[in-house]
């Protein structure tokens, strides 16, 4: 199904249905939250606080964002994007995102943020490969402790990323004209942090962080899975928090920025470059 309909929140049942979806995603009495009152507040001050809607009323998915100041620039900051569960690989999560950018575009908006777990291997593809942003901060335990299932017990470090949303980049990849490299890069550029597979079933354990690369780009494996990682061993997710954390604020306070993810069966890759690089 394609034929939703995106628009913004407008009743008081609206923005209550849009609450009670952020509890379906991230769990029941999910203290971040964002209430109905600040999504409307958000919502009158240039932010977006909208649904998209199936042909029977339902609420299918939502994107709330804000727009402020940031560095004396005027910015969006997209905070909660969620799609209702058997709909994730539907595509609606891009067409809200594309909304956003599109009403942001109309009110004079350039550039947007938003922050995710460098761990989520699936949802960092779709921001780098088929979005085009990029990413030069990273920021440890943004979010502090959290209850919600998907956060608890790693830490929330997160990407901030960084959407040029008029850049040729961001526009060849919107229209599918472009998409990030394949694995055949792997060979080329070295890698600041690898992977160890294991025999059988067991999951890919973090390698080594060199910090010694000088190369105008280098790699940073991640796991292809962290959420069936936590489910096995919450010993060696932390692992990998620790290890891509050390690797990731290393190479990036050292002028290097994140552009691309290549995604595998067991382990994905960053491709970071530095700011010398074209």
């Amino acid at each position: 199904m394609t034929d939703w309909q995106i628009r913004p929140f407008s009743t008081i049942e609206e923005f209550r249905a849009c609450e009670k979806l952020q509890e379906e995603t991230w769990g029941e009495g999910f203290s971040e939250r964002v209430p109905a009152a600040i999504l409307k507040v958000a919502q009158i001050l240039g932010g977006i606080s909208a649904g998209a809607y199936a042909p029977d009323g339902s609420l299918a998915g939502f994107v709330f964002g804000m727009t402020g100041v940031r560095d004396g620039e005027v910015v969006h900051w997209s905070d909660m994007l969620a799609v209702k569960r058997g709909l994730r690989d539907s595509g609606l999560g891009t067409r809200l995102k594309a909304y956003q950018r599109q009403v942001m575009l109309e009110r004079g908006v350039g550039k947007m943020h938003w922050t995710f777990d460098p761990l989520q291997s699936r949802n960092a593809y779709m921001n780098f490969s088929k979005m085009g942003i990029v990413v030069r901060e990273y920021a440890k335990d943004m979010y502090g402790d959290t209850d919600s299932p998907l956060h608890r017990g790693i830490g929330t470090d997160r990407f901030i990323a960084l959407w040029l949303m008029e850049s040729p980049r961001v526009q060849r990849r919107l229209a599918g004209e472009e998409r990030g490299p394949g694995p055949e890069v792997l060979g080329v550029y070295p890698a600041a942090l690898t992977a160890r597979l294991q025999e059988g079933v067991r999951p890919p354990e973090p390698g080594r962080v060199l910090l010694g690369v000088e190369e105008a780009v280098v790699s940073i494996a991640i796991p292809a899975d962290i959420s069936a990682i936590m489910v096995e061993s919450m010993e060696m997710a932390v692992a990998w928090r620790q290890s891509t954390r050390m690797a990731f604020t290393h190479y990036m306070d050292r002028g290097y920025e994140v552009r691309e993810l290549v995604r595998g069966p067991q382990t994905s890759h960053y491709l970071l470059f530095h700011d010398s690089h074209p």
